[in-house]
């Protein structure tokens, strides 16, 4: 059977605990094709990217060489898609390289400051290829970030708590930060001042986001990502609280923003815009 309609994915980050994930999801998947996997560490290149998942051999090698690989996406029917799950130092420039040769992003790297975002969209917007940076590919979070929303119309005191394993390289997390952004947007200032505080240790109270919002930083083995946004007024608090135990909970998401990105022709943020209108 001819695979002509298929959409060719690049996996960058192959290698990853995400990635071995995603190679596993887009080799299951009816309507997709692996055609690259991209990873930097040496201990994996050449070897199999699906017996590096797990799923069994997809007969395509892990190799170093996205611009490559990229530049193989380009000679396909359909245009392909890269995936990205690397590392905060490196995903600006794979972006540019994705959109650059006609293949369209999906992002779940975090890290990429406002203005990396904004030249990105700048870029993608010239281009006429369609990117999604998503900070959490998981519809719960989603969820809890519409549910915050909800409660803020009632409350004035707010901070967000992110857990995640010591191995994420960047805090506070992407879906922190966005989750303080996505309540910043709604036009109060939240935690008005009761005393003068004093930290006895600098950073004990968080990082300030927007509008007064703190964010509180965990990071130990034995996590996966975790959110708490707490809400509190004169005689309760008000928790929200996403858990993951699995890593696959994100690849509905993530095979979600795989075809949603091929419609597109623009830089998208967030998975709750794809959500709306699937």
């Amino acid at each position: 059977m001819a695979n002509e309609s298929l959409i060719p994915v690049v996996v960058n980050g192959a290698a990853g605990k995400m990635g071995r994930e995603v190679i596993k999801a887009v080799s299951q998947s009816e309507d997709m094709t692996l055609l690259g996997a991209i990873d930097r560490n040496p201990e994996y290149l050449g070897q199999d990217a699906g017996e590096v998942a797990g799923c069994g051999a997809v007969e395509i090698p892990i190799l170093n060489d996205l611009q490559a690989t990229l530049v193989l996406a380009t000679q396909e029917k359909v245009q392909g898609v890269m995936v990205d799950f690397t590392h905060p130092k490196g995903v600006y420039d794979n972006v540019r390289a994705a959109i650059a040769y006609g293949v369209r992003p999906v992002v779940g790297t975090t890290g990429l400051s406002p203005e990396q975002i904004q030249d990105l969209a700048e870029f993608a917007e010239k281009a006429s290829t369609g990117a999604l940076i998503i900070p959490n590919f998981s519809i719960g979070m989603v969820l809890l970030q519409q549910a915050a929303i909800q409660a803020s119309q009632h409350y004035d005191h707010v901070e967000i708590i992110e857990l995640h394993h010591n191995q994420k390289a960047d805090a506070p997390s992407g879906t922190a930060i966005k989750t303080a952004q996505m309540l910043a947007g709604l036009g109060k200032t939240y935690n008005p001042p009761a005393v003068k505080e004093t930290e006895k240790l600098p950073g004990a109270r968080g990082g300030l986001a927007d509008d007064n919002i703190r964010i509180h930083s965990i990071r130990l083995p034995g996590l996966i990502a975790h959110q708490e946004v707490i809400f509190g007024s004169p005689g309760e608090t008000y928790t929200l609280r996403h858990d993951t135990s699995d890593r696959n909970c994100y690849m509905p998401g993530v095979l979600l923003a795989i075809r949603k990105v091929t419609q597109l022709k623009s830089l998208v943020y967030g998975l709750e815009k794809i959500l709306s209108n699937d």
